[in-house]
């Protein structure tokens, strides 16, 4: 599940659901120069989308438990741009 720090919606991933979408979430891609690792837990970020969607809210009226819409857009964005959704 997700971690104890906020409450749990009825869109969040179950662990089996989470194992299944994990596979398809694109890894970060590294660059010969390095750069910085992930630090945006990508379960979250599929959580916060999917509490989007199902429940129809505004980007910007997202719970403050959730990630920020600006770091959740941006997945978004980038995800339907390079067809992952």
């Amino acid at each position: 599940m997700t971690d104890g720090d906020r409450k749990r919606y009825p869109s969040d991933l179950t662990d089996q659901q989470w194992e299944i979408i994990n596979e398809l979430i694109p890894r970060p891609r590294r660059s010969r120069k390095g750069g910085r690792p992930r630090s945006v837990d990508m379960r979250e970020v599929v959580n916060t989308f999917l509490y989007q969607c199902r429940s129809g809210c505004q980007w910007g009226m997202l719970p403050h438990g959730l990630l920020a819409k600006s770091t959740v857009y941006d997945y978004f964005a980038k995800w339907r741009d390079d067809g992952t959704l």
